[in-house]
């Protein structure tokens, strides 16, 4: 599962160097992931700044200090989730009919419009109209980014180009607690208007660059604009790319869309549940909805509380010491991304958030509300945090990896809107359990969610199939000829070879394949 070449149809040269160009498009194609890192550390600073709290908080004459009304302060973090639900949504319409890019575009102009709003009103009203808007754009930047890394990173290194999605993210995390952290000292709005003006910084670096970064190929493929998809292709491709190889892959992408699409013209968004769609549907959804299964919600959302139990001094700098351990999670995960197969990633993943989920609750069924306790909460909430963030970019990918051509931002969309939906579900029947007041559970909470992960490592063993290296159109006639998921990595799809054959030459492809039988009996015998 580990070792051992994939057989792969995929024409190019499998290296990184020979693909730098698309890598960085793909690099600057993410950066707006960081919005959602970047709102998610930000927002939950605010809620402790007294330069904040004195605009739409109360003087708590009980304790002399300010404080915010709970349903104000689960209206301002719900509202951004629910407009990235229904962004999320909007995504397969929006992108059947504007393209990849366009969807970026306009999550940028919401974003601007959003945070425009938060900065210069200090009515409650116009601020939860801005967070619902600014849902949408963060859903948008999330789901389009990743849709465009989809269909023009070659085969072999979406797994690298996902990781540096995640890494995006990661970083916007780190910035926004470090910024809060620097600003958290100030008594006036500036506390958290300085914050809020970094909204502006990734989306009109990003914005700026997508003028000079084609369509996707598939996309245009897709929408009969095939002219346009090789120039896009050629574009994305370095420029001394050897011509065989780019026919080839461009005859795979022309051949294999244009079939998918004759096969789904009909409503897409009903397509998509009906014959060999509906398992490929499913999948996706299952996959990416592994975000808001493992219970990464209420680890993040608590991580202050616990550290607060634990006796830690300065719980705003652990917490970013915390966020620091997702970054260095992501980064080992390239590493080992293009050599190890995605569903032992994925496995390993759950298991180890399950286990340290399992550990915290352990710890405080023998010694509750202790110090010790604490710390070793702390430890595992650092080993789950790295462990989920070093597998979670491949759940996106597998995500998107899975429906078609015709039906991937239908599918995508709704994946990622029923995740988010599973993440304030998450959020906000946490309380419930763990306050005292309640079930006072505290950590024991993580029972459920060991138990959450061990489904998911189960699902994963039996109904994950294997698709690194392969182009996305072998994919699409893998599930086409309805083969079994353990057997996904060992089949030899023969109708995209004939489709890159009518492209590069018969003679350059059975060469191509001879070096590939003689690289995986190499490996065999290593």
């Amino acid at each position: 599962m580990v070792g051992g070449a994939v057989i792969s149809a995929n024409p190019l040269k499998l290296d990184i160097l020979s693909h730098k160009k698309c890598v960085a498009i793909c690099a600057i194609a993410t950066i707006s992931t960081f919005q959602y890192g970047l709102d998610y550390s930000l927002v939950g600073g605010f809620m402790a700044m007294p330069g904040f709290l004195e605009v739409y908080g109360y003087y708590d004459d009980t304790t002399e200090a300010w404080a915010i009304d709970p349903t104000v302060q689960r209206l301002i973090s719900s509202l951004m989730t629910i407009g990235t639900f229904v962004g999320s949504l909007m995504v397969g319409p929006f992108s059947s009919f504007m393209g990849r890019k366009f969807g970026l575009w306009g999550a940028t102009i919401l974003n601007f419009i959003a945070t425009a709003v938060m900065l210069g009103t200090t009515s409650v009203g116009a601020l939860y109209a801005a967070r619902l808007i600014l849902g949408v754009s963060v859903g948008w930047f999330l789901t389009f980014s990743q849709l465009y890394v989809h269909e023009v990173a070659p085969a072999h290194l979406r797994g690298i180009t996902f990781a540096v999605y995640q890494a995006q993210l990661s970083i916007g995390s780190i910035v926004g607690a470090s910024v809060d952290f620097g600003t958290a000292g100030i008594m006036n709005k500036n506390a958290y208007r300085i914050p809020l003006a970094v909204f502006f910084a990734a989306p009109t670096i990003q914005s700026i660059c997508l003028f000079f970064f084609p369509e996707t190929p598939r996309w245009l493929v897709a929408h009969g604009k095939e002219a346009e998809a090789e120039k896009s292709l050629r574009s994305l491709r370095n420029s001394n790319i050897d011509e065989h190889e780019f026919q080839a892959e461009f005859n795979e992408i022309r051949l294999s869309t244009r079939e998918q699409v004759e096969q789904n013209k009909k409503a897409l968004f009903l397509e998509m549940w009906r014959g060999t769609n509906l398992r490929r549907t499913g999948l996706s959804i299952a996959v990416i909805c592994f975000h808001a299964a493992n219970g990464s919600s209420w680890v993040n959302i608590y991580t202050t509380y616990y550290l607060s139990i634990a006796g830690v001094s300065d719980p705003f700098a652990y917490s970013l010491m915390v966020t620091c351990m997702g970054l260095l999670g992501v980064i080992i995960s390239t590493l080992y991304v293009r050599v190890i197969d995605r569903r032992v990633i994925m496995l390993v993943g759950v298991l180890a958030c399950g286990f340290s989920q399992l550990a915290q609750a352990i710890a405080w069924t023998v010694a509750p509300n202790t110090k010790e306790s604490g710390q070793v909460i702390v430890a595992f909430i650092c080993l789950f945090t790295f462990f989920y963030v070093a597998y979670a970019p491949y759940a996106w990918l597998l995500g998107g990896e899975y429906p078609n051509s015709a039906l991937r931002g239908y599918v995508f969309g709704v994946a990622t809107a029923l995740n988010f939906l599973g993440n304030w579900l998450g959020t906000f029947t946490a309380p419930y359990f763990i306050n005292p007041l309640d079930l006072d559970w505290g950590p024991k909470y993580g029972y459920i969610w060991f138990g959450s992960n061990m489904i998911l490592a189960v699902f994963t063993w039996f109904y994950i199939p294997e698709t690194r290296d392969r182009t996305l159109e072998e994919i699409h006639e893998m599930f086409e000829a309805k083969v079994p998921a353990r057997k996904f990595k060992t089949y030899v799809c023969t109708g995209v070879e004939a489709y890159a054959a009518e492209g590069a030459g018969k003679d350059h492809l059975e060469e191509r394949e001879k070096g590939a039988v003689r690289v995986n009996e190499t490996e065999e015998r290593v």
